[in-house]
């Protein structure tokens, strides 16, 4: 009798779910590769191709071959979701923080507590990065006068309420114009804010303006430019809200290869039930991977005893 047809009934990927390799595997091409072992670590570096001839250095009891001693000046080991270990390039990671702005935080313009808890978990994480050397990329909404005349339909209504108010209008108060570069509602929330301008002075952070929900749309645009400069490979993600701008941006990212990492408590939304749960299940199971800040506060920790 034929072997019954495989069985494709699962998730896309389903990295969460999915049960250790047997063997190592190498997924990818020559110059854009991750390497999963056994042990249940996925090396994201690019530094080291499977060993195509047996060498008594890589190789473990079982013959298999083992993963490469992690580098600890330019590498770190951050855990994730699924049973997951990520090696990363230090100098090649990045967290990308996602419209955590006055806007969409404000209790004076709108009601977001869970947008505001994600506020500690990043008091936590970003410190945490900086000291392992990732960049910063604040990326916000921030037009220019210019721009608002280039925003399709569709997005000029989704910002408007009964055809009133959008992109541009004045906000009560002192908040200025709603997302324009410069005003106070374009500004980072709360302790967020000084928390960037501390590492903008440090050379870790840095301020990145998108004009639409993706920070990473179009053939070209300054995020994109921004991580080809610098040669970086690895994101991580967090900010609001998690299912329209931070998804947008990651799905972009995914598209065009970069490593997608969501972190869990620092991702929320205003939509209903089923919108967080949604992206957290499909960043784990299809884009990339699930991580939260106190584990990246661990690998940070352990990393400054190495």
């Amino acid at each position: 009798m034929s072997a019954p047809p495989p069985n494709y009934d699962y998730p896309i990927q389903d990295m969460i779910r999915r049960p250790k390799v047997d063997a190592v595997v190498e997924y990818g091409n020559a110059a854009s590769f991750w390497v999963e072992y056994p042990s249940g670590l996925v090396d994201l570096t690019r530094s080291a191709h499977v060993a195509l001839k047996v060498d008594k250095d890589v190789v473990g009891e079982t013959g298999n071959v083992a993963s490469p001693p992690l580098k600890s000046d330019t590498q770190f080991e951050l855990e994730v979701d699924g049973g997951r270990t990520l090696r990363l390039n230090k100098a090649q990671t990045a967290i990308v923080v996602v419209d955590m702005q006055n806007f969409f935080l404000h209790p004076d313009l709108r009601a977001h507590p869970k947008g505001l808890a994600c506020v500690p978990p990043l008091e936590g994480a970003v410190p945490a990065l900086r000291s392992l050397g990732a960049k910063i990329l604040w990326v916000n909404w921030g037009l220019t006068d210019h721009e608002l005349t280039t925003i399709p339909p569709s997005l000029v209504r989704s910002f408007m309420k009964n055809g009133q108010g959008g992109f541009g209008a004045e906000l009560p108060g002192t908040f200025g114009r709603l997302l324009i570069r410069g005003a106070y509602n374009s500004d980072l929330y709360g302790p967020l804010q000084p928390l960037y301008e501390a590492g903008k002075d440090a050379g870790t952070d840095v301020w990145i303006h998108k004009n639409r929900m993706s920070g990473l749309w179009g053939p070209q645009s300054a995020l994109d430019l921004y991580l080809q400069e610098e040669g970086i490979t690895t994101l991580l993600f967090a900010g609001v809200n998690a299912d329209q701008c931070v998804l947008g941006t990651l799905v972009d990212c995914y598209y065009r290869g970069y490593d997608c990492v969501v972190i869990s408590d620092a991702v929320a939304t205003t939509s209903p039930e089923g919108g967080y749960e949604n992206m957290i299940y499909n960043s784990g199971n299809g884009y990339g991977f699930v991580t939260d800040s106190s584990r990246i506060v661990s690998a940070a920790a352990i990393a400054a005893k190495a």
